[in-house]
């Protein structure tokens, strides 16, 4: 008997950041009851900060003001509807959001949970954007000021006769993610994101935002034989204009539901965890086929003077 789960994928349209945090819950829950009205749903996905506007897209100086947007305990109050809500349900669930500790270190986090029960945490590891405010563009990124690189590496966990990873945003363009879930036995990654149209500096890159967006989750699903879930947050938020394009991505490669909206709407699918150990038994087989020993110069650090310049003609 194959290994079969049902995931539904939540896409969310804007959150203004006038919006009250109870009016952004009541927006979750009543999408997390579509995601589960079949009541065959084992998963559903949310996106990268989920519980709120996306915040780095501008200035904020005031540090109360910032703090507000972060959770500083986990579970927190403010999420305890959606998780109420997920015990009810007996359905597991992954959405993004601030985290600032005890320490008051701030991190973009996603986490796992069922019910009240945290089953797995992923600080984001690929910060985009800047540390400081950049003069004369459409709009802001200030990842790297608002947030920490995120210290926890890249774990799984055992969920549902499978391995699952988390990862967040601009995670999903770097292969290393992919390959350091694959190489813990992961078979299925959910991923939230908040990805512009426009990409500041790289005008010629607007046109092949979605394309890029797709590229690089069905590569990462494709060469590590895994299922890929992308939740996304689509339309324009605070002027920023966000692509959506949520989707569920086989081990082949293929997008077999995709978001035709970008705003909030709900996918789902039924996926076969067993392509994922076929793919990798004949195809990407890593205990065969890597050679590890060649492929050293990935993890040193880069070169003085990197990237070189173009020679000259």
């Amino acid at each position: 008997m194959s290994r079969r789960m049902r995931v539904s994928v939540v896409q969310l349209g804007p959150i203004p950041k006038d919006d009250s945090r109870e009016k952004t819950m009541l927006r979750l829950l009543n999408l997390f009851e579509d995601a589960t009205a079949d009541d065959r749903t084992d998963l559903v996905v949310f996106p990268e900060l989920a519980l709120t506007s996306f915040f780095p897209h501008w200035e904020i100086r005031d540090s109360e003001e910032l703090h507000a947007y972060y959770e500083s305990e986990i579970p927190s109050p403010g999420m305890a509807p959606l998780l109420e809500a997920s015990k009810r349900k007996g359905v597991a669930v992954t959405f993004g959001y601030g985290e600032r500790t005890a320490e008051n270190r701030l991190f973009n986090t996603a986490s796992l949970f069922k019910g009240e029960k945290e089953l797995l945490r992923f600080r984001k590891v690929h910060l985009p954007g800047y540390n400081e405010v950049q003069p004369d563009i459409r709009h802001q990124n200030l990842e790297k000021m608002y947030f920490r690189v995120g210290d926890l590496g890249f774990p799984v966990v055992d969920f549902k006769n499978t391995r699952i990873g988390l990862l967040i945003c601009n995670d999903r363009r770097w292969p290393e993610s992919y390959r350091m879930l694959s190489l813990q036995g992961a078979e299925l990654v959910c991923i939230g994101y908040n990805s512009p149209i426009h990409t500041p500096s790289i005008a010629e890159a607007d046109i092949l935002t979605d394309f890029h967006n797709e590229l690089s989750m069905q590569a990462g699903a494709y060469q590590n034989s895994m299922w890929v879930i992308g939740a996304a947050k689509g339309g324009v938020e605070e002027g920023v204009d966000q692509i959506g394009g949520s989707c569920i991505i086989a081990p082949n490669g293929k997008i077999v539901a995709q978001a035709v909206s970008n705003s909030d709407e709900v996918i789902g699918a039924d996926i076969d965890l067993d392509m994922s150990a076929r793919f990798r038994k004949h195809m990407f087989n890593f205990t065969l086929h890597r050679r590890p020993e060649l492929y050293r110069a990935i993890t040193e650090p880069m070169p003085e003077g990197w990237p070189r310049p173009a020679l000259s003609s």
